[in-house]
């Protein structure tokens, strides 16, 4: 339970679907919120009409935590939506752990917001710093503070999340998104998820 990464994938756009004129919004959008591509993950990139998958894993790559969007939304703004999905439950009685010790994440989740929020959690951040943010600190001079800190031995069992997105996309139901709705999509990774769990010894 110490790990935090977000990686997407792109499946492709749905079939028989007219692309919108730039600026504006499709006709299901107008009429149906709730049913239009906003609202079931779907986002326009370079790719057309694709879905963000978030995911928390723990250290052996298994997966705790998934959240879906479309794929023009910043990974860092839905970093405490994944972070607050995480419940691990106890081997005793008591309420589930939703704290892990450590964070490990890429530099898409390096920004004051999130390491302000995880320090006041008592949760120790190994996220790696921005260039440009390094170059502003350090054209700040003084004013511009201490660097983050940073592990960068821990930084390399990051790639547990990679690993364990590579699992999970050898199910076809995940590698390429065939569900309408984002719900259905959701459960198909959530049972993906329930099986890398019941295989693991």
């Amino acid at each position: 339970m110490d790990r935090v990464g977000g990686l997407h994938h792109q499946p492709c756009p749905p079939a028989r679907r007219r692309s919108p004129q730039k600026g504006a919004l499709a006709q299901d959008e107008l009429e149906d919120p709730p049913h239009s591509t906003l609202g079931q993950a779907l986002g326009r990139s370079r790719g057309g009409l694709t879905t963000k998958v978030h995911l928390a894993a723990d250290g052996r790559g298994l997966p705790l935590a998934i959240v879906v969007t479309p794929s023009n939304v910043n990974d860092s703004t839905v970093f405490d939506k994944v972070l607050d999905a995480v419940r691990v439950p106890r081997l005793s009685a008591g309420r589930p752990r939703r704290r892990p010790e450590t964070v490990i994440a890429d530099k898409a989740y390096s920004s004051r917001a999130i390491r302000t929020g995880l320090r006041r959690r008592g949760i120790r951040a190994v996220i790696p710093e921005r260039s440009d943010q390094m170059a502003n600190r350090k054209c700040r001079g003084s004013a511009g503070g201490r660097p983050p800190a940073f592990d960068p031995e821990q930084y390399k069992a990051r790639n547990v999340v990679e690993r364990c997105f590579s699992r999970l996309k050898q199910f076809r139901a995940v590698a390429t998104r065939f569900d309408k709705l984002a719900a259905r999509y959701l459960a198909g990774l959530r049972l993906a998820s329930l099986l890398l769990w019941l295989r693991e010894p």
